[in-house]
């Protein structure tokens, strides 16, 4: 097991280039299966999640052709379906939750798939009822066997109808989409996922040939077609690692800037920052976070409290709330994080508090953190990564503490974050990675 150790308590600067995003990247390349025509895809973020899902690709008989550092091209020409049935297809399956995404378009090109339970951050219950649900909609039907943890679905011919779907699933909303494109008639899909991410993936799919509408809302119109053609797409800049990177400036008191960020798609992610005290500076497409001192919690209007909380987008993204958090330890004042949508992601907070953090984890779901306003430095600790937005977050206190820390299983950081230590060590970070 690898592990970081940290020397923090050190001003950083310097620029920085967020990576390729790692939720668009997951469901654009289970998307280049619904084409034999080669489909290239640029931004593509080296990062544990997506090379696993490529190797996958690969087993499946798709040609991955590497063109550059983060461009590939895609043919999936000849796909071998019995790779489904193996053991080595269920054991790396089971190790990613984007796998999910594969049946969606297996299931419109060939009329069945089959996938293990998938896995992913261990952050509390995360059913896969919408995307079965979506399929069942859609003339499939679903098993699964308990014995061997296998997803099955299988459809003579997918038509289309219209469903509401019981949450705004991102993932299933993908799933559904990808199926849809190809079913006969028309698809309707109501409280749908609208994040930039799936915004990206429609806008892919109508480039291949699929007639999609009401692309960024929350009602999307699918007509049917009978087949798709190959493209070329870029992915957005990761906006969750953009959020980590203002939340590591404030926390280590560092002149940081972050390119190419694309601003326009990164909703009330800068304006919650803000209400943290954070000054920010947008350069173009660029932002400049300034070194600062000190920076001070809004209060709402009324005079209480601050919440932050989650939600479907366009709200405030849960993938953010865990850098929130632990940059709202040296902030002046206090602010509530309610984390609505996974009940287990705040306990990485005892970790913090050991640190010398003053939180109050009110219950699963929600912390109280009182700021310490940089009176009294976090310090350096022995701690485990639990999941890859918890690990980045125990990294960004490990970056500020005095004093010398280690964080084990940063495999969990290497799901989502592109050579993370070397980048860092850039801007002037004392961060070595150990092994065993």
């Amino acid at each position: 097991m690898s592990a970081f150790e940290i020397i923090g308590g050190k001003s950083l600067s310097g620029e920085l280039v967020p990576q390729g995003a790692k939720n668009e990247a997951l469901q654009i390349l289970c998307a280049v299966l619904l084409t034999e025509e080669p489909v290239t895809i640029y931004n593509v973020p080296q990062i544990r999640d997506v090379v696993l899902l490529m190797e996958l690709l690969s087993d499946l008989g798709v040609e991955v052709k590497k063109l550059g550092p983060n461009a590939y091209r895609f043919t999936s020409q000849d796909l071998q379906l019995s790779f489904l049935g193996t053991e080595e297809f269920r054991q790396k399956a089971s190790r990613i939750r984007g796998s999910i995404m594969l049946l969606g378009p297996l299931l419109a090109r060939y009329g069945e798939a089959s996938v293990p339970r998938p896995g992913g951050d261990k952050i509390g219950r995360r059913r896969l009822d919408t995307h079965f649900f979506g399929f069942q909609k859609l003339g499939a039907t679903f098993s699964y066997e308990r014995e061997s943890g296998q997803f099955r679905i299988r459809a003579e011919k997918l038509k289309g109808t219209h469903m509401l779907l019981d949450e705004a699933s991102v993932t299933g909303t993908a799933n559904i989409v990808m199926a849809a494109v190809m079913a006969e008639g028309v698809t309707t899909i109501y409280n749908a996922a609208c994040e930039p991410y799936l915004q990206q993936l429609c806008r892919m799919l109508v480039s291949m040939g699929a007639k999609i509408e009401g692309i960024g809302s929350n009602l999307l119109k699918i007509e049917g077609v009978g087949s798709l053609h190959g493209t070329e797409h870029t992915l957005l800049p990761d906006m969750i690692e953009i959020g980590s990177f203002i939340g590591l400036a404030a926390m280590t008191a560092s002149a940081i800037t972050i390119k190419d960020c694309r601003i326009d798609q990164l909703g009330l992610i800068p304006d919650v920052f803000s209400r943290l005290g954070i000054q920010m500076e947008f350069r173009g497409d660029d932002i400049h976070v300034p070194a600062q001192e000190h920076y001070e919690i809004e209060s709402f209007i009324d005079g209480s409290i601050l919440t932050v909380a989650d939600a479907p987008w366009p709200g405030f993204t849960p993938d953010l709330l865990s850098v929130i958090l632990v940059t709202a330890t040296q902030a002046r004042g206090t602010v509530l994080v309610h984390q609505k949508m996974f009940e287990s992601r705040l306990f990485f907070v005892d970790k913090l508090i050991d640190m010398g953090a003053k939180i109050i984890l009110c219950d699963p779901h929600r912390a109280t953190v009182i700021g310490l306003d940089r009176s009294a430095p976090l310090r350096g600790i022995f701690m485990t990564s639990p999941d890859i937005r918890a690990g980045v977050a125990l990294l960004i206190a490990a970056l500020s503490a005095e004093g010398r820390s280690v964080i084990r299983n940063i495999e969990q950081i290497d799901r989502g974050y592109e050579r993370i230590e070397e980048r860092l060590r850039a801007l002037g970070a004392q961060i070595h990675r150990t092994e065993g």
